[in-house]
């Protein structure tokens, strides 16, 4: 039988490079890859399902797929996954801790973005401040006139209004027309060392820490989806997908580990992962439903509560049936 031409799309990770370096074969597949920048993907996935396989937003995906019309059905590899206590970045001569965000505006890239579910969870669950607490600004970051890529629609208590136009959310923060920002960009002001903008955590990764003590959560950003009609004409496939991503993990996982030299071109990173495997175990970067149970569930919850789902869906409505069990021997 010969092999499926497939489109592939997904960033440049060191964890997806031994599938595009073909070290890690998708069983039955001869891949067409592309390395994309998240938001090419996600904008050309979810407008023209562009991509047979491809890298997903999961706040995106759980909204369409709770609406029931993702033209994509998601795979348990879950390729980006960051503690966003680095996402949240304030005016300081304005706001000194959490509570000081009630009755404040602040910009948003996209208000449904996974990065910000997940800081408005922290935000509440952690310091009791709720996403009907602020005044939302949408816009982009350094290109006005960005949009939302789906449709939503909020609880009638949350105020959310479009940046004006022509104008960037970097340039409202360094005029103090809004009072932060929260995204999975930097601001340019924080890049040059503004001492007018900083994080709204002072030292984030020592919130970060203490947040998977108390919480065991280790935030996903991204799955992997598989074009719905495909899934559906080659049932096989999801399962081989989600083989290969794991297959491909462990090999950057072995290569991070050998320390005879540094794969990476950073200073420290063995005492990093040192520490990384000390706090959350030797595979600190799961793949699968029933290992990440927990940080999904918490997830889709905010994501409903917060009004971007119109039904609280299960952990498992996101995948495929192939993608749930696996062969033991």
């Amino acid at each position: 039988m010969a092999k499926l031409s497939l489109s592939v799309a997904v960033r440049d990770y060191d964890r997806t490079r031994p599938m595009s370096d073909g070290l890690v074969q998708i069983d039955g597949v001869d891949p067409i890859f592309m390395a994309l920048p998240p938001e090419e993907i996600f904008f050309r996935a979810f407008r023209g399902a562009e991509f047979d396989i491809c890298e997903l937003s999961l706040s995106s995906f759980t909204v369409k797929t709770a609406r029931g019309d993702c033209p994509y059905v998601g795979v348990p590899a879950f390729v980006s996954r960051t503690f966003r206590h680095t996402a949240i970045y304030v005016r300081t001569d304005r706001i000194k801790k959490p509570a000081d965000l009630k009755g404040k505006t602040v910009g948003v890239p996209e208000y449904q973005l996974t990065a910000n579910v997940w800081a408005r969870a922290i935000l509440e669950d952690d310091h009791g401040v709720k996403p009907s607490d602020i005044h939302w600004i949408r816009g982009g970051l350094t290109e006005a006139g960005r949009l939302e890529k789906i449709t939503i629609n909020l609880p009638n208590d949350v105020r959310l209004d479009d940046a004006p136009p022509g104008r960037t959310l970097s340039e409202m923060l360094d005029a103090g027309e809004i009072d932060a920002f929260i995204g999975p960009r930097v601001p340019p002001a924080f890049e040059r060392c503004d001492p007018k903008v900083g994080w709204l955590f002072p030292d984030p990764v020592a919130a970060a820490k203490d947040y998977y003590r108390r919480t065991s959560i280790f935030p996903i950003m991204h799955l992997i989806g598989v074009r719905r009609e495909l899934a559906q004409a080659q049932p096989w496939l999801p399962g081989a997908v989600f083989k290969a991503f794991e297959r491909s993990k462990a090999i950057a996982l072995e290569k991070l580990s050998d320390t005879s030299a540094t794969k990476v071109t950073l200073p420290f990173v063995e005492e990093r992962l040192m520490e990384a495997r000390a706090l959350m175990g030797e595979d600190f970067w799961p793949y699968g439903v029933e290992r990440n149970r927990k940080t999904l569930e918490t997830f889709l919850r905010h994501h409903h509560t917060q009004g971007l789902s119109s039904r609280q869906l299960k952990a498992e409505e996101l995948f495929h049936p192939g993608t749930l069990e696996t062969y033991k021997l």
